[in-house]
């Protein structure tokens, strides 16, 4: 049977299902969930945190009346109100946060979505009114901003990388702090109507002190999975005027980029290249939009956080940061697999994008071109990337209906193609809801693959694949706890490569489940709890792989003290040996000052030697802190340590650090010195490659460091400049040496029509 018949059997049995069960109702209607009208009026405020516009006084207003955390619906410790009114093209929104002691009030200049440490207030929104997702807007006391695309279909998952383009200003006052926030509604998604429209809504404040406070307008019953569904509503919206709603985002990087083809050796100079590129937005209405982009730019403006890749078989994730592929993202998610990870297509020339919403239908399609397709090669005991020297096509389309209250329905398909190459695939998946506390979600994938004979003689793979993926997790949450029970059975030759599954030829089940319990704020621990599980995985063969048992506890308190500590046991099979680990973990991070974080996390036992298949002594430890000096500097260190002990002594040992200065002259006005170094050093002679040219160096030392400023109007109108160099030493060389160097500037903005 073809893929498309598969496919078309399963999605039509599942939906069925679905249809035919969805008439269970389990919304939560609280009691003291109201209703509010919104206030219209064609009045345009200034944004400047003072809220002295007239409009204010007749403004639709809420309090924020509950303790969220750690308090279980107890009486907020300080008053907030929030104001709301739209004017047409804005949605318009001011807090009064009340502090009786304003000098404690925390808050810095910060970079954009960097404002969690301070005090900060917030609306959570559901434009669709499905319960479902929602929008979060963050300010800061001094008008720095955060935004987030939340989903709620399986409790609070957040997403930060999502941008739009809004205003906000604070002022910290004699009684506490005000904040203003102007929300374009070009920057919202919404049902496309002349009726009145109705939102779910909630004002939000976090009171970081000895313990982080989270009030809400409303009251929550932690017995409910659903958030949303508890928020109060705003009625009203009949006034919106949808308009063109156009972006057009020129951009413009220069740069130039020196290497030493040999170390040592000379610089060879390269030449200044000048990459114009073109970012397009269009709403055709508003719950539906249109990007396009050309030459989309992929300068790593930062460098991402340093990970420590030394005895590991598996590929690092490193997360997605392109305007293009970050707008309407959550329309391409999947309920048990990440199948679509667009950081994939990595050099891309042109893409086309179409999102939407129209009543309980979401969809999504788009393609792209890639000048370097690569994408990994997963297994059971490890993966690896594949890189192909041909351009590619990419395809991907989504499509996702909500049925009854809270379940959902979605079907993906993704395909990239090259002249000896393809990969194909298609998936079913769902949310269904048993009842308030109880859900099942499911996913089954098939995928067809057909390689290039580089790619077969590489991977001892055959030219062509076809394999099969499902999952399928329940889940029983309530207020003190939580069970939960999985199966997963990836085929030897399922392969996603438009997405990041680095496992296959693998059929594992999970038990586990979690314990709560909970304090007031001012008690020495203000929740604490236990959790644990049980798994086992096979091969597709039958053969075990693993078998694991881990149980943890877990504490908070004064100070934002949190800590998470365990004992991991497992027998797990590599290279046709079995080995026994048992490792304890602990994690803990506090302020002891306001204005300073600590942290570590730690393991150690026995593990695995992945180079010489042999059982060892492990110390791995993470440290880091953050130390806001005043308003305008701030400082962070990663520092990163592991060791290994085997029979003969010590294989290897790794320091790795990421230290991060800043100094923020306004909020839109930045200046950031990142220095990263990694220093591993191995005992050659405990090695056992047969084959010299097998060996690792004895020593590996690798640095890097970035100096950008940069000047932001908003995550599309922006400004950076920057010089970033890199360098490592090996066996062959006396020192660090440098071979590379680069400059670049890069201009961008966002047109608004």
């Amino acid at each position: 049977m073809s893929l498309l018949k598969n496919c078309q059997k399963i999605t039509k049995t599942l939906l069925a299902f679905t249809v035919l069960t969805c008439t269970f109702t389990i919304a939560a209607e609280q009691a003291d969930r109201k209703r509010f009208q919104l206030t219209h009026n064609k009045a345009v405020i200034k944004v400047d945190g003072r809220m002295d516009e007239a409009v204010w006084k007749t403004a639709t207003k809420m309090e924020l009346k509950y303790e969220k955390s750690p308090g279980d619906g107890t009486p907020s410790p300080v008053k907030t109100e929030v104001y709301f009114y739209e004017n047409g093209s804005s949605f318009n929104v001011a807090f009064i946060a009340y502090d009786p002691n304003p000098e404690k009030i925390r808050a810095s200049l910060r970079d954009r979505d960097n404002l969690w440490a301070d005090d900060n207030v917030a609306i959570i929104i559901d434009t669709f009114n499905d319960e479902r997702s929602g929008y979060e807007f963050f300010v800061n006391p001094l008008g720095a901003q955060a935004d987030v695309r939340m989903d709620d279909t399986d409790g609070w998952d957040e997403d930060s990388s999502w941008d739009a383009i809004w205003d906000s200003a604070g002022q910290i006052t004699d009684f506490g702090y005000v904040v203003e926030m102007s929300i374009p509604f070009s920057a919202l998604r919404f049902p496309d109507s002349d009726e009145k429209l109705v939102w779910n809504i909630a004002g939000w404040r976090n009171y970081p002190r000895d313990v982080k406070i989270q009030m809400a307008t409303n009251k929550f019953d932690r017995d409910i999975k659903c958030n949303l569904c508890q928020f109060h509503q705003l009625v009203g919206f009949e006034e919106i005027k949808s308009g063109k709603n156009f972006q057009l985002t020129p951009t413009l990087t220069l740069s130039r980029a020196d290497e030493k083809p040999d170390v040592p050796g000379k610089w060879q100079d390269g030449d200044i290249e000048i990459e114009p590129g073109l970012d397009i937005r269009w709403g055709l209405t508003q719950d539906i939009v249109l990007n396009a982009t050309l030459n989309p730019d992929f300068s790593q403006v930062e460098a991402d956080a340093g990970q420590l890749d030394v005895n590991n078989t598996y590929s690092l994730f490193y997360p997605e940061k392109r305007p293009f592929f970050l707008d309407g993202a959550s329309y391409f998610d999947t309920t048990n697999f990440n199948f679509v990870h667009t950081r994939n297509i990595a050099d891309p020339d042109t893409g086309l994008k179409l999102t939407g919403k129209t009543n309980e239908h979401s969809y999504g399609l788009m393609v792209a071109d890639d000048s370097n397709t690569s994408f990994l090669m997963p297994g059971n005991q490890g993966s690896d990337i594949a890189t192909l020297d041909e351009k590619s096509n990419v395809a991907i389309a989504r499509y996702k209906i909500d049925v009854g209250e809270r379940n959902n329905v979605g079907v993906l398909m993704t395909h990239r193609q090259s002249d000896n190459y393809h990969n194909t695939l298609a998936s079913f998946d769902g949310t269904y809801w048993l009842g308030q506390n109880d859900s099942i979600q499911y996913q089954v994938a098939q995928s067809d693959t057909k390689n290039t004979a580089d790619v077969m003689a590489e991977f001892d793979v055959s030219e062509e694949q076809r394999g099969t993926a499902l999952k399928v997790n329940y889940a029983r949450s309530t207020r003190d706890y939580r069970l939960n029970a999985g199966y997963t059975n990836i085929s030897e030759d399922f392969r996603a490569d438009l997405g990041f599954q680095s496992r296959s030829n693998i059929e594992r089940v999970v038990l586990g489940g979690r314990r709560i319990y909970y304090g007031d704020s001012d008690n020495t621990l203000t929740q604490w709890g236990y959790f644990g599980d049980w798994d086992k995985t096979y091969d597709q063969d039958g053969n075990v792989l693993e078998e694991e048992y881990e149980i943890h506890g877990n504490m908070q308190g004064q100070k934002q003290f949190y800590t998470n500590f365990g004992l991991v046991h497992r027998e797990r099979l590599y290279e046709e040996k079995y080995f026994k680990e048992t490792q304890f973990k602990t994690f803990v991070e506090m302020r002891p000052v306001a204005n300073t974080l600590i942290g570590t996390f730690f393991k150690f036992g026995t593990q695995i030697d992945f180079a010489n298949a042999q059982l060892g002594d492990v110390v791995y430890i993470e440290a880091f802190t953050e130390w806001d000096v005043n308003r305008h500097i701030n400082a962070s260190i990663n520092y990163n340590y592991s060791h290994l002990d085997v029979d003969d002594g010590r294989l290897f040992t790794a320091h790795q650090s990421d230290i991060r200065l800043s100094y923020q002259f306004s909020m839109r006005s930045k200046l950031k010195l990142v220095l990263q170094y990694t220093d591993i050093a191995r005992d050659v002679d405990l090695y056992t490659e047969e084959d010299a040219d097998d060996l690792p160096d004895a020593k590996s030392r690798f640095f890097s460091t970035q100096l950008i400023y940069s000047y932001k109007i908003n995550p599309q109108t922006l400004f950076f400049l920057g010089y970033s160099d890199s360098g490592f030493q090996n066996d062959g060389l006396a020192e660090l040496t440098r071979d590379e160097r680069s400059v670049f500037t890069k201009f961008s903005y966002a047109w608004q029509m």
